[in-house]
This record gives C-alpha cells, sequence and structure tokens, in this order.
C-alpha cells in the first residue's frame, strides 16, 4: 500500500464523527492500529480492528462489513488510515472517509476519557 491523496476518500473531522455517532446514522469505523494500541484504547465499542498491514489480506471482512454503509477509518494520528483509506478506494470501495487527527484528536476535543498515548 502506499500512501497518498485520493479524491475517493474524505476527510471527516472528529466532532462530524460525534455527531453522525449521536444521530445513530450507520457507519462502519475501521482501526488500524497495532494490537498493542487497540488494547489501550478505541472510540467505541464494536466497529472492525485490522492493522494496517493486514488490510489487503483482509479485503473481503472489510467489504463485507461496509456493504453499503460508509466506513471511517481511523488510527493514532490519521497518516496510517490515510494510507489504508486510500488503498481501500483503489480497490472500488466507497464511500471511505479518513477521520483527521485519529483517536488522539477524538481524545483531546469529544472524549477526554478515551486514554491518550
Amino acid at each position: 500500500m502506499q500512501p497518498g491523496a485520493n479524491p475517493a476518500v474524505s476527510q471527516m473531522a472528529v466532532n462530524e464523527l460525534k455527531q453522525r455517532l449521536d444521530r445513530a446514522e450507520p457507519l462502519v469505523l475501521l482501526d488500524v492500529r497495532e494490537h498493542d494500541e487497540r488494547a489501550h484504547c478505541s472510540i467505541v465499542a464494536g466497529g472492525i480492528h485490522v492493522p494496517l498491514r493486514e488490510v489487503p489480506g483482509r479485503i473481503d471482512e472489510i467489504r463485507a462489513a461496509m456493504a453499503a454503509t460508509p466506513l471511517v477509518v481511523y488510527c493514532h494520528h490519521g497518516v496510517r488510515s490515510m494510507t489504508a483509506a486510500t488503498w481501500l478506494a483503489q480497490q472500488g470501495l466507497a464511500p471511505i472517509y479518513n477521520l483527521q487527527g485519529g483517536i488522539d484528536a477524538w481524545s483531546v476535543r469529544i472524549d477526554q476519557s478515551v486514554r491518550r498515548y
């Protein structure tokens, strides 16, 4: 997977994600952090956890989970998630959002109970 911008990937601010979750909009959250990071904290219970290096081998699982539902990809700060989101978009999955600032921005701006690291 090569990083880079993709017009098929939109950025989503953490406050927009919070509003969508509060409205119970259908979204699939994909956490591409490593297992130890996921064990430390997560945005919400559930979602999908597929470390970045495993994304290509688990694309069918990701595709099935999202169906026609928007996918929001996140990591610690938003870099790995943009790599994953771009690659997934190049494989034809849509709609895909990259969470700006990742879980760190979520813990600072939205939910301070989410532990920072």
